[in-house]
């Protein structure tokens, strides 16, 4: 009886340390529970942000031809950008007074790293550019904020007769608000009309008053504009501000603005042209919006379209939702001024019922399993595995909410990847109790006995050919570019759903048969089984 115990595997240990401790039940409960709560908490989106590194630079030199641009600047700064480790595309572009370059590295490079050294490397060649060149301007990538989540399209009511240069007002005081919305990165409008004056020059009485365009900008860029300027700190430790009144207010205003002066007398800008108060007309950018009505398809004025975008991994659907319930709060005020609105696109359902329809996909598979396992070992036994199965995605989910995953179409497919895999160890142990329950050697062994050697029995081959399958998954893992970065979540949760398989078959398996199967009664095997002992003993003789 010493030896009932004996254990050699972490299997037999494992399934002897829970067979009858009475916090078995509790660890099963509260893994189901931390897997809900993470599924319900773990941030959604439709498909893994993928890391995207590079930027822009710009170098103006003022006066100089995009042939000079090209020889002094972009080829210059082509060069040195190469050096830089982890480049994989730059592409010039000279113009007249600037030169840009834009830089692409690898997929999958830091980001934060890369920025750096595109900005290190462009500053320490500073000394290299030509005289009279201004301050380099280097912009970043962000691609994790320039994909939008939630687009709305904003346009004039049927009869509104609300102006072009009002309804961008009114859009941008909604593109504000929505703008304070929790986890909303980035907001930009397309297609709007900004207010201004519009000056249209009349060519032939400019030419009558002997004067150019350049004398008429230079004008103009005289005139004064609200700037505040900081004077002097107060006794009381106060800052004065002194500001300038805008000198335009009205057209009259731009009308009498004096651009020269012929034989002592001025020339206002009304003399050679034509000032109008209007919107940007040199935007040639305009959207239209196209619904339905009444069963046919209406065009509408000129519309404004509002994107957002979020933050790196939050949650798509609930801001989606929250962008939704701002929108409605704020309807009324839009009503009023005559300006409809319709969501164009919302990310946050679409990543919502992927998710979903991929959970639903992940039950009836388990339901499959389930049927399955009745016919081949009975009722009883597929309980047992049944519960093995989502016991071992709450614990995937949980590790990878902590990891700081999000919940997308490749994280679940990972779990749907390893359903097969990780029912194995569960159907594994089962089968072998099962087994040993009906065997006739069995019959003079109590329950505890049978499970723990049961479990014990299969554990090193199991461990093996576990450890086989996770290895097969270690080399996605160091795949790079494209294809690494989007299947990344298979290498991170499949291998945590194989071990999480093992360490829950060899604990919950033999703690559920317990509690569900029963010890045969093997009589006839046991009268057999004495019979054979006795041949035996015979036979040596």
């Amino acid at each position: 009886m010493e030896n009932k115990y004996a254990v050699k595997d972490v299997a037999g240990k494992l399934a002897k340390g829970f067979l009858h401790n009475p916090l078995t039940s509790l660890l099963g409960i509260s893994l189901l529970l931390l897997g809900y709560f993470a599924l319900q908490i773990m941030p959604r989106e439709e498909n893994p942000q993928i890391e995207i590194s590079g930027g822009i630079v710009m170098v103006v030199l003022p006066g100089a031809t995009p042939k000079q641009i090209d020889n002094v600047i972009v080829k210059p700064l082509e060069r040195r950008i190469k050096e830089i480790k982890g480049v994989q595309h730059i592409y010039g572009i000279a113009k007249s007074n600037v030169g840009i370059v834009n830089v692409v590295y690898y997929i999958g490079e830091n980001r934060e790293s890369s920025n750096l050294k595109l900005y290190d490397k462009v500053m320490q060649n500073m000394d290299q550019l030509p005289k009279g060149t201004m301050q380099p301007i280097v912009k970043p990538f962000d691609i994790d904020i320039d994909i939008p989540i939630v687009t709305v399209a904003f346009y004039p009511k049927d009869g509104s007769k609300i102006t072009n240069v009002q309804m961008y007002k009114n859009v941008k005081y909604i593109q504000n608000e929505l703008n304070s919305v929790e986890n909303v990165a980035k907001t930009t409008l397309k297609g709007e009309k900004k207010e201004q004056y519009n000056i249209q020059v009349d060519l032939k009485k400019l030419s009558g008053f002997h004067l150019s365009m350049g004398q008429i900008a230079n004008a103009l860029k005289s005139l004064a504009v609200d700037v505040p300027d900081i004077k002097d700190r107060t006794r009381d430790g106060k800052l004065a501000i002194f500001g300038v009144k805008n000198a335009i207010q009205s057209v009259k205003d731009v009308q009498n603005l004096i651009i020269a002066q012929y034989m002592g007398s001025p020339i206002y800008l009304k003399d050679v042209a034509d000032v109008e108060h209007g919107y940007n007309i040199q935007n040639f950018q305009s959207a239209e919006i196209f619904y339905r009505k009444n069963g046919k398809f209406v065009k509408s004025k000129n519309q404004i379209t509002l994107t957002l975008s979020k933050l790196k991994g939050t949650n798509a659907v609930v801001i989606a939702d929250k962008i939704q319930e701002r929108l409605g709060e704020l309807s009324s005020k839009l009503s009023q001024e005559g300006i409809g609105y319709k969501i164009t696109r919302n990310y946050g359902v679409r990543a919502d019922e992927a998710v979903n329809e991929l959970v639903f996909h992940l039950l009836i598979s388990i339901i499959i399993i389930a049927l399955l396992l009745v016919f081949v070992l009975g009722w009883r036994e597929s309980v047992i595995v049944t519960f093995t199965v989502p016991a071992i995605l709450a614990v995937t989910v949980f590790v990878a909410f902590m990891s700081g995953q999000t919940m997308n179409r490749i994280t679940l497919f990972a779990f749907l990847l390893s359903l097969g895999l990780l029912v194995d160890a569960s159907i594994i142990v089962i089968e072998n109790i099962h087994r040993h329950l009906h065997d006739h050697s069995s019959v003079d062994k109590d329950m505890d006995e049978i499970l723990i050697e049961a479990t014990d029995e299969i554990g090193a081959p199991t461990n093996i050919a576990t450890l086989a399958i996770i290895l097969t998954m270690v080399p996605m893992a160091f795949v790079g570019q494209m294809m690494g970065q989007f299947m990344k979540p298979i290498p991170q949760n499949v291998p945590v759903a194989l071990f999480a398989s093992l360490v829950i078959a060899y604990i919950f398996t033999p703690y559920l048969a317990r509690k569900l199967l029963k010890k045969p009664k093997l009589h006839h095997h046991k009268h057999h089984f004495q019979k054979d002992k006795i041949n035996l003993k015979g036979g040596d003789k």
